[in-house]
C-alpha cells in the first residue's frame, strides 16, 4: 500500500512538493486553510492530486505517514503540534526534495541580503556553463524541480523557517551572510532561538564541504567559537584578507583560495555599496571553490542586474525618484537602504512589526528622513520611535494613498523610498504583492 503524503499549504513550495510525491509513489493530499491561486489548482487537477482550499480537514491529515509543511505555517499552529504529539514526521519541502537528488546544492541564508547573492551566484554558475537550478525562496520550488528537471546544481535561498524544518538534507557549500534579530514573533522573541535556526544550514556538513560566512558580524563570530565545525571555513568581511577567504584592501576585492587570487575594483561591481560588495565577496567566493575561472567571475560580478524589489530605482516623476525596496521586511534591511542614500528622504514603512526595535535607524532617520509615511493597520510603534525626530509623519492605509501623500511632501531631487522594515500581510499578500502595488501607483501618478 502507497505512504500517505499530506502537504499543508498550495502555494509554489507545497504544489512542488506534491507533484515529486504523487512521482515518487505517495498517495498525496493537500491542504490549506486560504484560497488556492487558479494556477496551482491546474496544476494539482491536471496531476491528479486531490486537495481541498479555505480549511483543514483534520481527519484527512492526521492519518498521514509524512506530512510537508509550507515555511509559512508557524510549529505552534495546533494541527501541527497534533502531529507532533503523534509522532508523525514534519518536514520542509527543501528536505522532502533532498531525498531525491544527487546533486550539488549552494545554500545561502542570512538575515539581509541572501536574496541577492542567491541570484549573483545563480546568474554566475550559469554564466560559467554549469548546469544549474535556481530554488527556495526564489525561482521555483525545488521539489518541483527535482521532479521534472535534472539538474547538476542547485542554487538555494534558504529562510530560518525552511531551515526549521530540515534534518537529513545537506549544504555542499553554506553561505550564512549575517544575523540580526527578524521574525522574533515566531522565535518566542529569543535571539538565540533564531539564530540557532541560521546555524542548521551547517547541520550534516562534512569536511569535504564549505562554510563561508560573514566575518564581520558579531553574532556569527561568537557562535563560532561555541561550535565545532567540521566544513572548510572562509570568512569574507571588510579586512584584510585571510589566506583563504575575502576581504578588501583600499578599493580592491580580493580573494584567496589555494594559492589562487582574484582581485577586481569595488567600482567594477554592478550593484554599488557596502552591502552589496558583502553579497558580491560571498559569490565570488563560492565562485572560486567551484573552480569557476576569474574572468568569468569578474565578468558575473560586474554586469549582474539588480533583484527587483531590492533597492530598485523604479522610476522618476517631476524630478522625485521612486525606490522600491519592499523586500525590506526587517530594521537591518531598511538600515542599509536609508544608509546607501545622500538625499532627502520621504520613506514609506511599516506593517506587520516583528518585535522590530527602531533605535538602530534614529541616527540615519534624523540625518536623512524629511517625512515618514506610515503603511499598516497599526503604526504605534513607528509613530512613538520617531514623532520627536521627523516632524511630518503620516498615516495611510493603502498603497495609492501612501504614495501620493509622500508625492505631495517630496520635492524635485529628492527620494521616496519604499522600504517597510516590517512584514507586508498585514495589507498585502507578500513584499512582491506590496512592491507591484507600489510600482503601479507611481506610474498612476
Amino acid at each position: 500500500m502507497a505512504k500517505r503524503a499530506v502537504i499543508i499549504g498550495a502555494g509554489e513550495s507545497g504544489v512542488g512538493a506534491a507533484i515529486l510525491a504523487k512521482k515518487q509513489g505517495f498517495e498525496v493530499f493537500v491542504t490549506d486553510a486560504g484560497k488556492v491561486q487558479d494556477k496551482y489548482k491546474d496544476v494539482l487537477t491536471k496531476s491528479d492530486i486531490l486537495y481541498e482550499e479555505g480549511k483543514h480537514s483534520e481527519e484527512q491529515i492526521v492519518n498521514a505517514d509524512l506530512v510537508i509543511k509550507s515555511p509559512g505555517v508557524p510549529d505552534k499552529v495546533p494541527l501541527v503540534l497534533r502531529l507532533r504529539e503523534m509522532e508523525i514526521p514534519v518536514i520542509s519541502e527543501i528536505e522532502f526534495a533532498g531525498r531525491y537528488t544527487e546533486a550539488k546544492t549552494i545554500c545561502i541564508t542570512g538575515s539581509n541580503g541572501k536574496t541577492t547573492t542567491t541570484m549573483m551566484t545563480y546568474h554566475l554558475l550559469k554564466e560559467a556553463g554549469f548546469n544549474v537550478g535556481l530554488a527556495g525562496n526564489v525561482g521555483q520550488s525545488l521539489a518541483w524541480q527535482v521532479a521534472e528537471r535534472d539538474f547538476d546544481y542547485y542554487v538555494i535561498e534558504l529562510s530560518s523557517f525552511q531551515l526549521d524544518g530540515m534534518y537529513e538534507f545537506k549544504a555542499n557549500v553554506a553561505v550564512l551572510l549575517n544575523i540580526t534579530p527578524d521574525h522574533l514573533d515566531r522565535y518566542d522573541y529569543q535571539l538565540q532561538n533564531y539564530v540557532d535556526s541560521k546555524f542548521r544550514i551547517l547541520q550534516n556538513q562534512t569536511e569535504e564541504d564549505y562554510f563561508i560566512y560573514g566575518a564581520d558580524d558579531p553574532i556569527i563570530q561568537k557562535e563560532i567559537e561555541k561550535r565545532n565545525i567540521p566544513a572548510i571555513c572562509l570568512p569574507f568581511g571588510w579586512t584584510e584578507t585571510p589566506e583563504n577567504g575575502a576581504g578588501i584592501k583600499g578599493e580592491e576585492l580580493l580573494i584567496n583560495w589555494k594559492q589562487k587570487s582574484f582581485n577586481m575594483s569595488i567600482f567594477d561591481i554592478a550593484l554599488q555599496g557596502r552591502h552589496n560588495t558583502y553579497n558580491s565577496m560571498a559569490a565570488g567566493l563560492t565562485g572560486m571553490v567551484l573552480n569557476i575561472r576569474n574572468e568569468k567571475i569578474r565578468e558575473s560580478l560586474s554586469d549582474f542586474k539588480g533583484v527587483e524589489h531590492r533597492l530598485e530605482r523604479f522610476l522618476r516623476v517631476h524630478g522625485i525618484e521612486f525606490i522600491n525596496d519592499s523586500k525590506a521586511t526587517n530594521v537591518n534591511s531598511t538600515w542599509y537602504a536609508l544608509e546607501s542614500l545622500s538625499k532627502p528622504i520621504v520613506w514609506i514603512a511599516g506593517g506587520v512589526d516583528k518585535g522590530n526595535d527602531y533605535d538602530a535607524l534614529k541616527d540615519l532617520v534624523k540625518d536623512k528622513v524629511k517625512a515618514i509615511i506610515c503603511l499598516g493597520t497599526d503604526n504605534r510603534k513607528i509613530k512613538e520611535a520617531f514623532v520627536d525626530i521627523v516632524p511630518d509623519i503620516i498615516e495611510t492605509q493603502d498603497m495609492k494613498d501612501a504614495v501620493r501623500s509622500a508625492y505631495y511632501l517630496a520635492k524635485d531631487g529628492e527620494t521616496v523610498l519604499l522600504s517597510p522594515a516590517c512584514a507586508s500581510f498585514d495589507l498585502f499578500d507578500n513584499y512582491e504583492d506590496r512592491g507591484r502595488q507600489f510600482k503601479m501607483a507611481v506610474r498612476e501618478l
